[in-house]
């Protein structure tokens, strides 16, 4: 039986399965849910000791309980180890949802639910495809799998874990799917990934709010000064003005950005979808550069005096602001930290107290597509969607992957199968089940070529 067969034979368990899973909210964010976490956690591991693997234990960490499982065939073959997260979203906002957000169900060719995409459905396609390779008898790489509970709160406990865990976790590469593709009929490899800075900065002047009437023009208004160093965090050329910002940002290659002015990009039609009338970015580069291999600024929330109904004449005594920087690789987090909130406190104006606080970061990534997995996981696709898949580099951060490389020394391998109209973090979240099937036929055939190179 091959693996299209096997898909068919076998699809209403798959969704049977996949919907009970979907089914536990396991929100990480919302300490209510942890009984959820540990649940979901319990019922992977099952799942994968199901699917074939010696061992499937559910291990705790610092925060939300880990999943690991393995299956040895060869201790001198190669090995794979799969790693995705159980946690989700919160649901909210719900009215907004057109059916149940965690009661899963199948509408026009796809699953709509909570974690369907994010990072359920996608994890799902990675333990069949296991499966299937095992009760086939055509496994001939090791596997070894890690599921974490905390990845969309920054995963905070996975890097202790890891340092823990060193030997548990070898393997030869790491094989994520929580990633995208540029269409359904477009298929691509996530190659690089940029990393975050963000911090939360607090401008604070006099000791109450006070009557604008009375003190405007006096006092030192903290809004009025906080948007005036945000103002000075830019340039007219859409650079970050920060010292020594970009001194660590690599160049991207001429023939990479070749290979992204390839990609099918219809500007006036991404305009009309997410309702702008212009575009707006660095001077230089095209807006596919600009969102994935060039670094960012922007404010992520602003807030501070009267915000309510009506009028109210008040100099606040307090506004605040959180913002952020996606970093490209080579760019570390931890300097352009420093360096950020020393340029901050230096643009403070007489009168206000300046206070920055750093929240959270991580390192950008990138995978040279001469990797061995690169181009096993290449070969996959082209089974899979009949066509080659193109190497492209994304904007969002994943920072655990930095965090492999670093802590267990072995490159990952990005082989995402979501699209961009799954709504992932959105109400109606979903997931084409014709791109579940194509998933797994070409995690099947990424392990088969793997094991050959």
């Amino acid at each position: 039986m091959d693996i299209q067969q096997y898909i068919a034979a076998n699809e209403a368990k798959f969704m049977d399965d996949l919907f009970g899973l979907i089914r536990i909210p396991s929100v990480s964010s919302a300490p209510e849910h942890r009984d959820d976490m540990l649940a979901c956690a319990e019922r992977w591991a099952q799942l994968l000791s199901e699917a074939g693997a010696d061992e499937a234990l559910v291990m705790p960490s610092k925060g939300n309980p880990i999943v690991f499982a393995q299956k040895t065939v060869d201790p001198n073959a190669k090995t794979v180890l799969v790693y995705a997260h159980y946690d989700v979203m919160p649901a909210e906002p719900l009215e907004l949802w057109k059916s149940v957000p965690f009661e899963p169900e199948i509408r026009d060719g796809r699953i709509w639910a909570r974690g369907a995409d994010d990072d359920k459905g996608q994890s799902f396609i990675q333990v069949k495809a296991f499966e299937y390779l095992v009760r086939s008898g055509t496994l001939r790489n090791n596997v070894k799998f890690i599921f974490e509970g905390e990845e969309e709160i920054g995963s905070p406990s996975l890097e202790a874990f890891c340092e823990e865990h060193r030997e548990l976790l070898r393997a030869d590469v790491i094989l994520v799917s929580d990633t995208s593709m540029l269409g359904a009929d477009l298929p691509s490899l996530t190659t690089g990934l940029r990393g975050l800075a963000y911090w939360e900065i607090e401008v604070t002047g006099p000791n109450r709010d006070l009557h604008s009437g009375h003190f405007g023009g006096a006092v030192a208004n903290p809004v009025n000064a906080l948007c005036q160093i945000i103002g000075k965090l830019t340039d007219g050329d859409g650079r970050v003005t920060v010292p020594g910002f970009y001194d660590d940002v690599e160049e991207v290659p001429r023939a990479e950005r070749e290979m992204i002015a390839r990609i099918p990009f219809d500007e006036e039609k991404y305009k009309k979808a997410i309702g702008v009338d212009a575009l707006w970015g660095e001077k230089g580069y095209s807006t596919l550069e600009r969102n994935s291999c060039r670094p960012s600024f922007d404010v992520c929330g602003i807030w501070g005096g009267y915000t309510g109904e009506g009028s109210k004449t008040v100099l606040p005594s307090k506004a605040c602001a959180k913002v952020s920087c996606r970093l490209v690789p080579h760019q570390d987090h931890h300097k352009i930290s420093r360096l950020f909130a020393d340029y901050v406190m230096s643009l403070a104006p007489e009168g206000v107290r300046v206070k920055v606080t750093p929240m959270h970061g991580g390192q950008g990534y990138v995978c040279p597509i001469s990797h061995p997995a690169y181009r096993a996981a290449e070969r996959g696709f082209e089974v899979a969607f009949g066509r080659k898949p193109l190497a492209v580099r994304r904007g969002g951060s994943i920072p655990i992957i930095s965090t492999f490389e670093r802590v267990l020394g072995v490159k990952t391998i990005l082989m995402g199968f979501g699209l961009e109209s799954d709504a992932i973090h959105s109400p109606n979240e979903n997931f084409p089940l014709d791109i579940f099937r194509k998933g797994v036929e070409a995690v099947v055939e990424f392990h088969t070529e793997y094991a050959k190179e």
